[in-house]
């Protein structure tokens, strides 16, 4: 069986240009990075804003587990699917970090015969987009750090600093650090630490931006600390802010590729839904809905996290409307959360596929309370039997869902043609009634209290006084009135990850919050959850290695 570098490095590409072509997008609108990538320029944008939007579908998935869902995959072959059967489709998704790629999670851009292609270029360093943000990021750090050393004009406390300096890169050791030290020319000493990029407040505004105005506007409202007499201290006081967008210019561009089948697909952008918004930008899915009929997007782990922040953030900023979500689960996935050991999800097991398929229930329990039709994808294993294929499809029906057996890995587009044609139908029949599930005018509690309820299923919320310091502060400061991010594990519909299923009993509790004004967003911390994650025993960097002539093996 090939893996997935073997698989891509035999994909015929076309040259970016005819992707772009076949688009309707000449070459004037394109900049290009070699022959099969290129960014979208600033120009195609005013020339399609009065063209009639296409239809967008969201792929989502149950909670992740160790016997994988294929969230990516899935979106990656409903798009070669919908070609397949004669829609226009585009695909709209996330840039990888390099933090996951050499850490536990390996690439993301698909797997098997569902990929979007240059597989190693997107999985490394692609456009430089992860640059760009983490030079911005650390360019607004040296500048707090430099005022303070240069007489501190704005009387910052440096014991009370909030904006963390990043790195795309998992380094465990970098999370509590001490800078400033030595002689008084480097700095002044203080407290410090390093987030992973993809959770910098930086990468949030990038994906959320409607334009390089607007992205300069948000830049100067990052909150980066207060003076020693409590007052707010703003990004755009330390005269940083038009360098930081320079730097920023190029990034905020999509970047066009394609699938292993041709179809065209923008990646851009990639907050991870755990400690971050989890959706690709807002200006790569408006233009995927310019570009095409239909328009797959994909928001990171499982619904109660990426499809929640996508509704809640991204669509309630950006005015989208989705037109039907797509929940991507499977068999061997939901016999884990029944129970059943890992070594041992290869073999039937109806009665722990029963009880786990409550995880499968309540995320489209959850989905269907924003007014989204849900269409259910089982991404199949040759170890699915049709007495456990006939409890899902027993579900289903019970629910009044669609669903679809995808065998996209192994197939790709073929795959997953009953699926598309499936999505397609129910766009049709069913006619999307979307709104967020909280009114952002709320007061932040009130907030958390409908997510832990209607998407958690917590019987309620309990805060640390640090979490009620920090709220009294954020209200305070008149931010109150945002929409929350909650940084919670992935691995659970509640803040413990060792809680399968649909947990019981329990309540989510908030440790701290910050205040993300220039992502216009407040994130509330759960749980152990961290921002700068660390390498396992085991990394997968340890099995990547590139030969003389310049080809890269194990990258996934």
């Amino acid at each position: 069986m090939l893996s997935d570098i073997e698989i891509a490095k035999q994909a015929k590409m076309k040259k970016i240009t005819e992707i772009a072509a076949e688009l309707g997008i000449s070459e004037d609108y394109l900049e290009s990075y070699g022959h099969y990538k290129a960014k979208l320029s600033e120009e195609l944008f005013t020339k399609l804003k009065d063209k009639e939007d296409g239809k967008l579908i969201l792929v989502t998935a149950i909670n992740p587990t160790p016997a994988g869902e294929g969230k990516t995959t899935v979106s990656v072959g409903l798009a070669q699917s919908m070609a397949k059967i004669g829609k226009k489709a585009i695909l709209a998704l996330r840039e990888p970090s390099l933090g996951p790629v050499f850490g536990i999670k390996g690439g993301a851009a698909g797997g098997g015969y569902a990929q979007v292609v240059p597989m190693e270029d997107i999985n490394l360093h692609f456009t430089g987009d992860m640059h760009a943000i983490t030079a911005a990021n650390n360019l607004l750090c040296a500048l707090i750090d430099n005022s303070m050393q240069q007489g501190n004009p704005l009387n910052i406390d440096p014991r009370r600093i909030l904006f963390k300096r990043c790195l795309d890169m998992n380094d465990r050791s970098l999370r509590n650090i001490v800078i400033g030290l030595g002689s008084k020319v480097n700095g002044i000493p203080r407290e410090d630490g390093f987030q992973i990029t993809v959770a910098s407040e930086i990468m949030a505004i990038l994906c959320l931006a409607s334009d390089l105005s607007d992205l300069k506007a948000r830049l100067e409202r990052i909150l980066v600390g207060y003076t020693y007499d409590n007052k707010p201290v703003y990004a755009k006081e330390l005269n940083g802010c038009g360098a930081m967008a320079a730097l920023l210019k190029d990034a905020l561009k999509p970047n066009l590729v394609q699938t292993l089948e041709n179809t065209p697909a923008i990646m851009h952008g990639g907050p991870f839904a755990n400690i971050a918004h989890g959706c690709n930008s807002v200006r790569a899915t408006k233009l995927g809905l310019k570009l095409a009929d239909y328009c797959i997007t994909e928001a990171g782990f499982g619904s109660d996290l990426g499809a929640e922040k996508f509704f809640d953030i991204k669509c309630r900023f950006a005015g989208l409307k989705p037109s039907c979500v797509v929940l991507v689960a499977t068999i061997r996935a939901l016999k884990y959360n029944g129970g059943a050991a890992r070594n041992e999800l290869t073999e039937e097991n109806v009665g722990a596929l029963r009880k786990g398929i409550v995880n499968l229930r309540t995320h489209i329990e959850n989905m269907r309370k924003f007014g989204v039709p849900v269409v259910v994808a089982i991404n199949r294993f040759q170890s699915d039997t049709e007495a456990e294929i006939a409890v899902i499809e027993e579900t289903c029906r019970e629910m009044g869902v669609e669903f679809s057996l995808a065998e996209i890995f192994a197939k790709g587009g073929e795959g997953g043609t009953e699926l598309a044609e499936k999505v397609c139908d129910t766009i049709e029949r069913c006619a999307a009634d979307f709104k967020p599930i909280y009114d952002e005018k709320l007061p932040i509690k009130e907030k958390l209290d409908i997510l832990a309820g209607e998407i958690y299923r917590a019987d309620g919320v309990v805060y640390t006084a640090q979490a009620e310091k920090a709220i009294a502060q954020i209200e305070e400061l008149g931010f109150g009135d945002i929409p929350v991010c909650v940084a919670k594990t992935q691995y659970s519909l509640s803040d413990d990850p060792a809680k399968l299923g649909r947990p019981e009993n329990f309540s989510i509790t908030v440790r701290d919050l910050k205040l993300s004004s220039g992502a216009g967003f407040v994130v509330a911390y759960t749980g152990d959850i961290m921002t700068m994650p660390g390498l396992p025993k085991v990394p997968a960097a340890n099995r990547i290695d590139v030969d003389n002539d310049g080809n890269i093996y194990g990258l996934f």
